[in-house]
């Protein structure tokens, strides 16, 4: 049974702009440990490649929250809400502390779907609840 749709759409210029203004503070901010990292190594070999990441994974992440209906109210919070890809490519939600003890609480499975263009990122998120 579907529990929730969300879907984003980020402008990757104006992504740019909160770079230029808060630097990688920002980042820090809305990416775990882990997409700090591939952000940081696609930025130094292709600077615009790193801004898409960033771009997609912010609109990952309000996509999921829009789905599972918080929006950015706890326990969902930017860092608890990871977005990985498969080795296939396929991107996937990985959740951590409170936001994935409230998740399983109410057998919940996420899927998410992501595309960038030079100027866009969007995302679109379906969460279903598990009939267990």
């Amino acid at each position: 049974m579907i529990y929730g749709i969300g879907t984003d759409i980020c402008d990757v210029r104006r992504m740019r702009k909160t770079l230029e203004r808060r630097g990688e503070r920002f980042a820090r901010r809305v990416l775990t440990e882990r997409e700090l990292q591939v952000w940081r190594e696609r930025g130094e070999r292709w600077p615009d490649r790193g801004l898409r990441y960033l771009a997609t994974r912010f609109s990952a992440k309000e996509a999921f929250s829009k789905a599972i209906g918080l929006g950015m109210r706890a326990p969902m919070q930017w860092r608890r809400c990871e977005i990985i890809n498969d080795r296939s490519g396929q991107p996937r939600i990985v959740l951590h502390d409170a936001l994935q003890t409230w998740f399983d609480a109410r057998h919940l499975v996420a899927h998410i779907s992501i595309t960038d263009e030079s100027d866009y990122a969007a995302s679109f998120c379906i969460v279903e609840q598990r009939q267990d």
